[in-house]
């Protein structure tokens, strides 16, 4: 049996089928303050945040490597097919700065009695919660 995974330096990378490349792109540069690290054509751009690679695609047909699967974008601007929290010190604070460079909140901070939480979406759900 190989005891070789995982190894220390492997990266996970998640991938994010999105309907709007560019409003992605901006989001993440410009509201969440972070770096893109490079860009495939007009189909894809990849960032690293807080040590998580995402990469965006626009999705598209099968391909010769993979010939039984397409991505696609989501259906419903009202279902969440992926979601991701980040979790931060002060998530008052946090709205408010956010907010402050355009992030669309679905719901202001609440206190749901064990955390405060907040939503935002940008083509996906974001879950933004203060860390106890």
């Amino acid at each position: 049996m190989n005891n070789n995974f995982p190894t220390d330096d492997m990266e996970l990378t998640h991938i994010l089928v999105v309907a709007y490349l560019d409003d992605s792109k901006t989001f993440y540069k410009y509201v969440l303050g972070d770096v893109i690290h490079s860009e495939y054509g007009r189909t894809s751009s990849i960032i690293k945040f807080q040590g998580n690679w995402l990469l965006f695609v626009t999705g598209g047909e099968p391909t010769k490597d993979k010939p039984d699967l397409s991505f696609a974008t989501p259906g419903s601007p009202n279902t969440v097919n992926y979601s991701f929290i980040i979790r931060v010190q002060d998530c008052k604070q946090s709205f408010k700065v956010l907010k402050s460079r355009g992030a669309k909140f679905l719901t202001p901070p609440g206190n749901q009695g064990h955390e405060i939480r907040c939503f935002y979406l940008i083509r996906m759900d974001i879950f933004l919660k203060s860390v106890r």
